[in-house]
């Protein structure tokens, strides 16, 4: 039983190349689950598309290999771990120079956004820099998280007000910036440097050629009335129970609304109950299409959150 990724290989790889492409400047996203894929994957890739990776916090050092530097998004609650290849790393506030007492490196500084997730306001970011100054720290760079929600637009207006404040010698790293926005940003701004950082939209932006899907290992016939499951659910329709290898363990949980996210024949089938560890119990009723044991039950769950066990490549 497991939670694969069946992956259109010509395709991803198509994908890829035609993104890094366009954007000049991109350094690819390699942080958490490897967005589906996991970093192990990942990073081997890195390679051919920049000289620098960004990585969620300082524990994921470890999976960057030693031909590229990493750059860790989250600011650090103390000096990285020793590693081979040596990070940068994110201020972006007066308790993160604090943090990072008696290390001397890169960092870079982040702004704060609309999204006010972290970083410095205008009024806090002369002293920032100044205090990364006296800590020893090398300041390579400002960055900008920008929120999801809104237009590019809106992006772009945010980005033109911070390029007044910041010194115009060092980049800007981007997040969250369509390619051809980010294209139009460096045409109007020739004298600035920018880098975008791309993740979701790099490695799965077009999904036609990935498929989450989940194996059938068990199925029962059952009465409506009869219980089943942890929590001894009522089944309300005569039909069969059906044992799919994905559960939370895999990140796998119902949809925001309380539905099923698993699917076979182009119909959701029922949750008996939530998800549990490495399989869930699904109901199917009679009026409904059954898969068998070693079909395969296709899985709606974003990539993101996902701990797959195998990946499949076609």
């Amino acid at each position: 039983m497991a939670l694969r990724l069946t992956v259109q290989r010509a395709a991803w790889h198509a994908h890829i190349d035609s993104i890094a492409g366009m954007v000049d400047g991109l350094v690819p996203v390699v942080k958490g689950n490897g967005y589906g894929f996991g970093r192990a994957t990942l990073h081997p890739l890195v390679k051919s598309l920049s000289d620098y990776v960004c990585v969620g916090t300082v524990y994921e050092l470890d999976s960057v290999g030693e031909r590229v530097t990493p750059v860790v998004l989250t600011p650090s609650p103390a000096p990285p771990p020793s590693i081979a290849a040596t990070p940068i790393l994110t201020v972006g506030s007066l308790r993160n120079v604090e943090a990072l007492a008696g290390w001397r490196g890169r960092v870079i500084v982040k702004l704060q956004s609309s999204m006010r997730r972290y970083g410095a306001t205008p009024d806090e970011m002369p002293d920032l820099v100044s205090a990364a100054v006296a800590a020893d720290l090398d300041v390579v760079g400002y960055s900008l998280h920008l929120p999801l929600a809104g237009s590019d637009a809106d992006r772009v207006l945010e980005i033109e007000a911070w390029l007044e404040l910041i010194d115009d010698q060092q980049p800007l790293w981007l997040s969250h910036l369509q390619p051809q926005s980010y294209a139009d940003l460096r045409v109007r701004r020739p004298e600035r440097q920018f880098r975008l950082r791309l993740g979701t939209s790099l490695w799965h932006g077009d999904k036609s050629f990935l498929h989450l899907h989940t194996d059938v290992a068990a199925v029962q016939s059952v009465r409506a009335g009869e219980h089943a499951g942890y929590r001894q659910v009522e089944v309300t329709d005569d039909g069969h129970l059906v044992l799919v290898g994905a559960g939370s363990a895999h990140g796998v949980a119902a949809l925001p609304d309380g539905a099923s996210p698993f699917h076979f024949e182009r119909t959701r089938m029922a949750l008996l109950e939530p998800p549990h560890m490495h399989t869930s119990m699904l109901v199917a009723p009679d009026d409904r299409p059954c898969p068998a044991v070693g079909d395969r039950v296709d899985v709606q769950r974003p990539l993101i959150s996902a701990l797959i066990d195998e990946i499949e490549w076609v």
